[in-house]
C-alpha cells in the first residue's frame, strides 16, 4: 500500500548542515502559504506533546506533505521535482528494472542527460539518502546515476503510468491468432511473478489486474467496439476510461481472461460466468468474471473482491452517533429480522459484517450464508452458497435451524422461499440479518409483499430497515472552500448553517485528478413502531409507510447526505449525483 511520505524534520540526515543554514520553519514561511501564527501554533504543540514539526503541520492541515519534502530539499541543496510528467518519460529507460523493485524502492528513471563524461541516468527517488538503491540502479542500467527527489505518491503514480505504456506497446504487437490455446493455469497465481519471458498478453492482463487493485477499483470493464477496445475501471462507484487499444488485441486478451476463469474459450456466442482466484503481494483476491457476446466481440466484466479480515465499524462506515446507537439497540434484540437495502454496490454486506463483528462473542452461535463471502470473520461460521450444486440460500437456512444458532445472516433474500424461512426463523427465537434490493427503507416491506410473504408475518417479525448508498468523499489533499451557487442552494433546499464549510475537490495526483478519494455511507434508518406495524398488517404501500417513518423522526437519505456536505465530507455535486430530492 502506497503512503504519502512521512513529513520528517531534519534529523540524522541534516546534522551535516551548518548553523548558517536556514531552519525548516523559515523555509516553509518563505516558500509556502504557511503563516507565522500557524508555525507558532505547531511549535507550541511540539513543545507540549513532542513529535515532528512536519507531521504536526500536516495533521493541522496547515501545509501539504509535498511542501515539507520541497523545504527539506531546499535546506539540503537537493533538486526537488514536483511534477514528474510521466507521459514525457521514455518507457525504454525502465528496461531491466522490474516494476516490483521500482515500486518497493520508490525509484523511477526520468531522463538521460548527456555530459562531457558520457550519459548519466537521472532518477527520481523518495529517499535521496539510500545510496544502496542508487548503486543497484547503476548495476541494473550500466550507467552512472544521479538522483532528484519527489514524493512517494508522485513516484508511484508515475511508475504505474510509465510501465503501463511499456505494456501497451507490447499489446499492440499481439496478433489475433489463437494465443488462447497456449496457456493452462492450475490454482491461484501470484500476478507479481510475471517475468520478461512471459507473453505480452499475459503481462498486459496481469498489469491490468495489478493496477485495478492498486487503484482500489471494484470492477474492470473490457468493452470491444468497431476499431478499438476500451478498458474502464469503476473507482468509488464511477467508471473511468483507463486504456484504449487496437481491436486486434481484444480477442487474445478476452481468451486469456476466460482461461484464468475456467470458462469455455471456444464458446463466444453465449454469456458465461466464472471465478478467478489470485494472490497479489501476499493478498488473496477473488474475481467474479462475466462475459457477454456483443456485435464486436465479448464484453468482459470482472468484479474484484479482496479477501480480508478488516471489517470497518459502523462509525468508520459513516453512521452518525444517533444512528449507530439505534443500530446497536436493534441488533441487541433476541429475535426478529433486520434488513439492509440498497442497489448493488451500496455497501450492504459491509454494514452487515460490521453488525456481526459487534455481535460476535463466545456466548453466541452466529452463522452466515453468503454469495460470495466478502469478509472472513474469526469465530463466525460462514457458508458459501453454491447454486450450481443446489446449495441455495433456502437450503442452507433450513440446515442452519438444526444447528441451534442465535444469529443468522443471509446474504440476500432473493425469493419467496428464502424470505419465508428467514421470517419464520426470526419468529422462533433467532435474530436474522439480511439484505434486499430496494430504493428506500419503506420499500423493503412492499418488496416482501410482492414476493408473496403475508403482511402479518412481515409486521410480526420486522424490527427495522437500513437503506443506504455510497457517496464519494472529497479529497482532503486538494479540497478547497466552495461558495454554493444559487442553483446549488436550491438543490440543498435548506438554509446553510453559519458554521458549515462547503468544499469542492480541484483534483490532484493523489485522487487521479477526480477531486474525490474514498467513499462514505449515507443512510436512512426506519424503526418499526406500533404505527408502522399497523400499516404493515394492512399491506399499505411504501408511501404511507415512509410518511409514518418520517413522522417518527426518520432522517432520509437526502437529508443525511446534506449533513455530510455541511460537515465537509462530500460535495454538493456528489450529493446531487447520488440522491434525489423527495
Amino acid at each position: 500500500m502506497t503512503k504519502e511520505p512521512t513529513p520528517l524534520d531534519p534529523s540524522e540526515n541534516t546534522r551535516i548542515l551548518s548553523a548558517s543554514k536556514p531552519r525548516i520553519g523559515e523555509i516553509l514561511l518563505k516558500h509556502t502559504s504557511l503563516k507565522q501564527q500557524q508555525l507558532d501554533d505547531a511549535l507550541a504543540i511540539q513543545s507540549e506533546q513532542g513529535g515532528l514539526l512536519g507531521e504536526i503541520l500536516v495533521q493541522k492541515n496547515y501545509i501539504a506533505p509535498h511542501e515539507i519534502m520541497r523545504a527539506l530539499c531546499i535546506q539540503l541543496g537537493l533538486t526537488f521535482v514536483d511534477d514528474l510528467k510521466p507521459n514525457e518519460i521514455d518507457p525504454k529507460l525502465t528496461t531491466g528494472i522490474p516494476i516490483n523493485y521500482a515500486k518497493t524502492k520508490e525509484v523511477l528513471p526520468i531522463r538521460k542527460d548527456t555530459t562531457p563524461k558520457g550519459d548519466v541516468l537521472v532518477v527520481a527517488v523518495s529517499d535521496p539518502f539510500s545510496q544502496l538503491v542508487l548503486d543497484d540502479l547503476q548495476v541494473l542500467t550500466g550507467l552512472p546515476v544521479t538522483a532528484v527527489v519527489s514524493t512517494s505518491m508522485r513516484i508511484q503514480d508515475a511508475i504505474n503510468k510509465v510501465y503501463e505504456r511499456n505494456t501497451e506497446g507490447m499489446v499492440e504487437k499481439i496478433e489475433d491468432d489463437g494465443i488462447e490455446d497456449t496457456y493452462d493455469l492450475e490454482g491461484p497465481i501470484d500476478i507479481l511473478e510475471a517475468t520478461e519471458d512471459d507473453a505480452p498478453v499475459i503481462k498486459f492482463v496481469h498489469s491490468l489486474l495489478f493496477r485495478a487493485v492498486k487503484e482500489k477499483a471494484s470492477d474492470i470493464h473490457i468493452e470491444p467496439f468497431e476499431k478499438e477496445f476500451v478498458v474502464r475501471f469503476r473507482i468509488d462507484g464511477v467508471l473511468r476510461d483507463i486504456i484504449r487499444q487496437p481491436k486486434k488485441a481484444h480477442a487474445a486478451i478476452a481468451s486469456r481472461i476466460k482461461v484464468m476463469g475456467s470458462l469455455d474459450i471456444a464458446e463466444k456466442r453465449l454469456p458465461q460466468d466464472g471465478r478467478i482466484k489470485l494472490r497479489m503481494a501476499g493478498k488473496d483476491i477473488d474475481i467474479r468474471l462475466s462475459t457477454v457476446p456483443t456485435n464486436y466481440g465479448e464484453r468482459v466484466v470482472m468484479r474484484i473482491l479482496e479477501q480480508n479480515n478488516t471489517v470497518l465499524s459502523l462509525e468508520q462506515l459513516g453512521f452518525n452517533e444517533r444512528s449507530r446507537k439505534q443500530v446497536e439497540t436493534l441488533i441487541s434484540k433476541k429475535y426478529g429480522i433486520i434488513l439492509v437495502t440498497g442497489p448493488t454496490g451500496s455497501g450492504k454486506s459491509t454494514t452487515l459484517s460490521a453488525c456481526l463483528v459487534k455481535l460476535n462473542s463466545p456466548d453466541r452461535n452466529i452463522m452466515t450464508v453468503e454469495d460470495p463471502i466478502e469478509y472472513q470473520i474469526p469465530g463466525i461460521n460462514q457458508v458459501q452458497a453454491k447454486p450450481q450444486i443446489e446449495l441455495t440460500f433456502a437450503r442452507v437456512l433450513r440446515a442452519f435451524l438444526r444447528q441451534n444458532p442465535d444469529v443468522i445472516m443471509v446474504g440476500e433474500i432473493r425469493d419467496k422461499e428464502t424470505a419465508e424461512i428467514a421470517i419464520n426463523a426470526s419468529l422462533t427465537g433467532h435474530l436474522v440479518l439480511s439484505t434486499l434490493h430496494t430504493n428506500d427503507a419503506a420499500g423493503a416491506a412492499t418488496r416482501l409483499f410482492d414476493m408473496g410473504v403475508e403482511p402479518f408475518l412481515v409486521a410480526s417479525s420486522l424490527l427495522g430497515v437500513i437503506a443506504q448508498r455510497l457517496m464519494r468523499k472529497v479529497c482532503i489533499k486538494c479540497r478547497e472552500p466552495h461558495v454554493p451557487t444559487e442553483f446549488e442552494k436550491n438543490q440543498l433546499g435548506i438554509e446553510i448553517p453559519k458554521d458549515a464549510t462547503i468544499f469542492k475537490g480541484v483534483g490532484c495526483p493523489s485522487c487521479s485528478m477526480s477531486g474525490y478519494s474514498g467513499r462514505t455511507v449515507i443512510h436512512e434508518l426506519m424503526l418499526v413502531d406500533d404505527d408502522i406495524r399497523t400499516l404493515l398488517v394492512k399491506g399499505s404501500d411504501s408511501g404511507a409507510i415512509k410518511k409514518a417513518a418520517a413522522a417518527a423522526g426518520m432522517i432520509n437519505l437526502r437529508e443525511d447526505g446534506i449533513q455530510k456536505v455541511f460537515q465537509g465530507v462530500t460535495t454538493i455535486d456528489e450529493l446531487m449525483r447520488a440522491t434525489h430530492a423527495e
